[in-house]
């Protein structure tokens, strides 16, 4: 079954990460990134075909936003309070919270959407999330790549001690969902 599925990565690893990149990005950049440290997928195409996924992704969700924004605020309904917060930030940053979006739990598909529906230039939109499609992916890609050693090690010992992993990995997640849910919930105001 490895076998299978290596060769596979080996023979579509840049269409899987580019699609990847478009979807979600960050297990399939740090997936580039190991490849590149064995010697199975080239370090600075990864990170091209990363950050092109990952461009193309976003500006898929900007042009949704733009000329379905009816369709974006119903489809966000339940989630008025992170488009709210994207606008504000969006007003209050300006382009910057373009360049860092993808770094943002829970609002990487949000912005891009929440930005369409303004009258931001699209033009400037594309060289920004360009630029930061680039720096996000070579970051992302080249760490994985740098620690490439280490991961494998805790993979190896991961698969090994199975028993032991899947507890602190789903206590993981669950320790992030739960912080992440903390912070972004409304605050309860106090009665006056």
């Amino acid at each position: 079954m490895e076998e299978i599925l290596v060769s596979l990565i080996k023979e579509y690893g840049y269409p899987i990460l580019f699609i990847w990149s478009i979807a979600e990005g960050e297990f399939g950049l740090v997936m580039a990134g190991l490849l590149s440290h064995t010697g199975d997928m080239n370090l600075f195409l990864s990170i091209f075909v990363g950050a092109l996924g990952g461009f193309v992704g976003d500006q898929i969700y900007f042009y949704i936003g733009r000329y379905n924004r009816k369709y974006t605020l119903d489809f966000f309904r339940d989630h008025r309070r992170k488009v709210a917060l994207a606008h504000l930030l969006l007003r209050k940053y300006g382009w910057p919270i373009i360049f860092i979006q993808r770094y943002l739990y829970g609002l990487r598909t949000i912005i891009p959407m929440a930005i369409g529906t303004t009258k931001y230039d699209n033009k400037q939109f594309a060289i920004i999330n360009f630029a930061s499609a680039i720096v996000w992916a070579s970051i992302t890609i080249l760490l994985a790549w740098f620690f490439g050693e280490v991961i494998l090690n805790l993979l190896k010992m991961a698969k090994a001690h199975w028993y032991l992993a899947i507890p602190i990995f789903l206590g993981a997640i669950g320790g992030f969902y739960y912080l992440a849910e903390k912070y972004t919930k409304p605050k309860k105001r106090k009665p006056v």
